[in-house]
Formats: C-alpha cells, sequence, structure tokens
C-alpha cells in the first residue's frame, strides 16, 4: 500500500448531489489507483441542518455506486472518531496549540486566526466601517490540475464561534493534518478556501497537502445555463436508483463529468477506470452534464450484463409495474428478458416495453394500429398463418419460421406480409424484440389465443 490517503468529507444536509458524488468517486479511483486509503468523514459540525436522514442517504449512494472506504463509519481506523461531532477534544487541543503560539485570539466571543503581516484598516463600502486588513505574503497553491495559483488572505478569520461550534476551515485543517491526508481532491468552489487552509497548516508548521480542484458541473444545455443545482434533473443520485439505472453505468457516467483518458474511450468496467484514472487527464474548464449520454451509457452497460444479473436488475422496475410477482415463472422471465436485452435502454422503460409478455390486457399503439390494421387485408393474413401455427407440434423460432416460409411460397408472397400483423396482434405494437424469437417466448396458446382476438376486434 502506497503512502497515499485521501479523504471525502461531506457534510450530510440534503440529498446528495451528483458533484458531490463526484469528488467521493475522484478521490476513491485516486486511492484505488495508487494503492492508497480513502478515509469518509463526516462534517456534521452545523447542529441546525446536518440530518441522520441525510447521513444514510449517502452512506447509501456511497455503497449503491460501489464506492467502499478504509476507514470511516462502520470500518472504523487508527485516525477516528471519524464523525466531527465527535472531535472536540481533538480541535480544543490544536486551538490552544495556535493561542500558545500568539495565532489565535478571542473578540466578541469568537475566536480568530492571526495573520502575519502589516496591518492597516479600510473602509468597507458594504459594512459602512473602517475594517482591519492584513499585507499578506501571497499563497501560491501548486495545484494538481489547475496549475500554479497564486491566493492572498486580508482578514483574519474565525477558528471557533461566539457559540463555540468551530469554524470549516479549522476543522478541516486539523483533521487533514490529525489524520494524515497527503492529497485533498475536491470542487472548484473550494479553491478560494485553499489560501486560508495553507496559512493554517504552516502556522501549525505542517506542510500542507497536494491540492486538486475539480471542474464545476454544468447544467444540460436544454436547461439553460450555469452550475447544476440539486434542482435540475439528474442531479441527484437518488433519482437513478428509483429508476433503476445501473450503479456502474451511473460511476461510469459520473467518472467522465471533468475526465477523459487521451483514447476518447467512454464506457468503462470500474476495474478499467481504476486502471485509467489520472489525475493528469481531469480538465480544467466545466463538465456538461448530458442526461442522453447517460442513457446511452446505462444502455452499453445493460447490453453487457450477465442474464442472471439483468434479471436480477429488471424485477424491481417490473414488480412495482405490477407486472411478476412471486408465482411468475423465472425460466419464462429468464427468456423474455434475454430477448429484450439489446433493444431497450433502461429498466425504467422495460415495464413498458415487455408488458405484453405478463398481461393479456396491454394497451395498443395507435400509431401502429393505424399503420397495420387499417391498410392492406390484415384479417385475411391473420386467417392464413393462424391455423397453420396451431398445426405445429414443436413449438421453437426454426419451426415456426418454417411456417411462414412455407405459406410464402404457397401463396407467392414474402414471409414480411404476416409478420407486422402478427407482431400487433400479439403485442399491440409494430416495434419491440426480434419477431421470431419473441413468438417463441410468448408460446404457442398465448400467440394463437391473442391471433383469434385480433381477428374477431377487427372483423
Amino acid at each position: 500500500m502506497s503512502n497515499v490517503r485521501v479523504r471525502f468529507a461531506p457534510s450530510p444536509t440534503g440529498s446528495t448531489h451528483i458533484g458531490t458524488a463526484r469528488t467521493a468517486l475522484f478521490n476513491w479511483l485516486y486511492a484505488r489507483h495508487t494503492g492508497g486509503t480513502f478515509v469518509l468523514r463526516i462534517e456534521d459540525t452545523d447542529k441546525e441542518r446536518n440530518t441522520q436522514e441525510a447521513l444514510d442517504e449517502l452512506v447509501d449512494g456511497l455503497k449503491w455506486l460501489g464506492l467502499d472506504w478504509d476507514e470511516g463509519p462502520e470500518n472504523g481506523g487508527d485516525f477516528g472518531p471519524y464523525f466531527q461531532s465527535q472531535r472536540g477534544d481533538i480541535y480544543k487541543t490544536y486551538l490552544q496549540t495556535l493561542r500558545d503560539s500568539g495565532r489565535a485570539y478571542e473578540k466578541d466571543g469568537a475566536v480568530f486566526f492571526k495573520l502575519e503581516g502589516e496591518r492597516y484598516t479600510e473602509y468597507d463600502d458594504y459594512q459602512k466601517a473602517e475594517i482591519e486588513k492584513v499585507k499578506t505574503q501571497p499563497v501560491v497553491i501548486d495545484d494538481l490540475i489547475r496549475g500554479q495559483v497564486t491566493r492572498r488572505e486580508e482578514r483574519d478569520f474565525v477558528l471557533q464561534r461566539s457559540n463555540g461550534d468551530p469554524s470549516f476551515h479549522f476543522v478541516n485543517v486539523v483533521d487533514d493534518i490529525a489524520m494524515k491526508i497527503t492529497h485533498v481532491i475536491r470542487g472548484e468552489d473550494h479553491l478560494s478556501n485553499t489560501s486560508k487552509h495553507v496559512e493554517l497548516f504552516n502556522a501549525f508548521g505542517v506542510e500542507p497537502p497536494k491540492y486538486a480542484h475539480l471542474p464545476m458541473i454544468l447544467k444540460d444545455p436544454k436547461d439553460g445555463k450555469g452550475k447544476m443545482s440539486k434542482r435540475d434533473k439528474g442531479a441527484l443520485i437518488s433519482e437513478y436508483k428509483e429508476r433503476n439505472f445501473l450503479p456502474g453505468a451511473v460511476r461510469n457516467f459520473i467518472a467522465l463529468l471533468g475526465w477523459s483518458p487521451k483514447d476518447d474511450q467512454e464506457v468503462f468496467t470500474i476495474e478499467a477506470l481504476v486502471r485509467r484514472f489520472n489525475l493528469d487527464d481531469v480538465q480544467k474548464g466545466g463538465a456538461r452534464f448530458d442526461e442522453k449520454k447517460m442513457s446511452h451509457l446505462n444502455f452499453e452497460h445493460m447490453k453487457t450484463l450477465p442474464i442472471s444479473e439483468y434479471v436480477e436488475s429488471a424485477k424491481p422496475a417490473l414488480q412495482k409495474a405490477g407486472l411478476i410477482g412471486e408465482s411468475t415463472d423465472e425460466q419464462y422471465l429468464l427468456s423474455t428478458l434475454k430477448i429484450c436485452q439489446e433493444k431497450i435502454d433502461s429498466f425504467e422503460n422495460l415495464p413498458s416495453f415487455a408488458a405484453y409478455f405478463f398481461s393479456d390486457t396491454f394497451a395498443n399503439n395507435e400509431k401502429a394500429e393505424n399503420k397495420t390494421m387499417k391498410k392492406g387485408e390484415p384479417i385475411a393474413r391473420i386467417q392464413e398463418i393462424a391455423p397453420k401455427l396451431e398445426e405445429l407440434s414443436a413449438w421453437d423460432k426454426a419451426s415456426i419460421e418454417g411456417v411462414f416460409n412455407r405459406l410464402a411460397a404457397e401463396t407467392g408472397l414474402k414471409p414480411f406480409a404476416w409478420f407486422p400483423v402478427v407482431r400487433f396482434a400479439v403485442s399491440g405494437t409494430n416495434s419491440g424484440p426480434d419477431f421470431l424469437p419473441m413468438l417463441e417466448v410468448l408460446g404457442k396458446e398465448r400467440v394463437l389465443e391473442r391471433l383469434k382476438r385480433t381477428a374477431e376486434k377487427y372483423a
């Protein structure tokens, strides 16, 4: 194992945003790629906003995405506790260190960090008052993604609020020191905080970790411009779980929000992501969310699932739609989903796509009906083919195909002359799985009954 130690440090204040998941994934990938350690640290010092519900959703989301942690809640480790709300004594010790060195002072009940430099006052138009500022040395940040970034802090900042709660900047740095974090990989919105953090590391006499600030995730163009918020469609990890997306596909999609290998490959297994991931390939500019790409990647992952996994992944959507239950024949279910696998782009759409396999009360597609049953001689085609199919003793693809070929030879028509009307009669639509395998899976009794019902309806 390498000495690389990264941390994902979320605050459980609401539903898990895709940007939060992206930060977790990039830290996890870097740890796994380098043979390092991935730490989960919960920043729960905001007592008014933190909730158990948000924490549970966060943890469940990480597990759903397959992002296991080496140290943190449930797993423990040598640098705990891993909840900031349980690390009060540690913060008191570090705060006293700053007091003893003259780098912390109390004002109006709060404790401030004292910057080093020449002090002066300046009138602040916003606060309508004289504000004390400090001429400090610039902080140079060698960011692994953005290159060299120079920033300067001009005002002392809070370490501990007047109510006794430590500030984000203080506990963030203290925990990174205490947990021996070597790399901080986080969103670019934190870049403005980094100079404060470097000042604190220097005050403690500790070399800062290496920083890497990830690009902003931008809205899908059809939803407008700007940063993607929790209100935008597709922004919450819980949405993908509810819509029965594959975790591997969501993980794949999130990985491409700001990172891509030099050969432009897009479909990745988790093993390939770990092998290929490198911070050098993370872009500086904003990463555009693209719902179509998400659906495409989900489809690509669905197509390559072993059929047993595909069936298990499909069951929740079919159960929710009331199409299958405990009495559903498992072999029939497997045969049905096997011919649907390369045709359907999401489990979310599977119930409407495959409803007629599980229910005789499926709805007819109006466009398919107009195209199929109101042109030519559909009833004649049904009356020609139904008796021939009924004569079959073996019901398999080859035998069914033989019936259509023999009837075509007898009448001088092409086999396709019967395909559309038969498909519509048994499914209510003019698209779906390959035609002959579909008839084979539906079974002789079901096919003949539906042909008879359709002929009577349109006679």
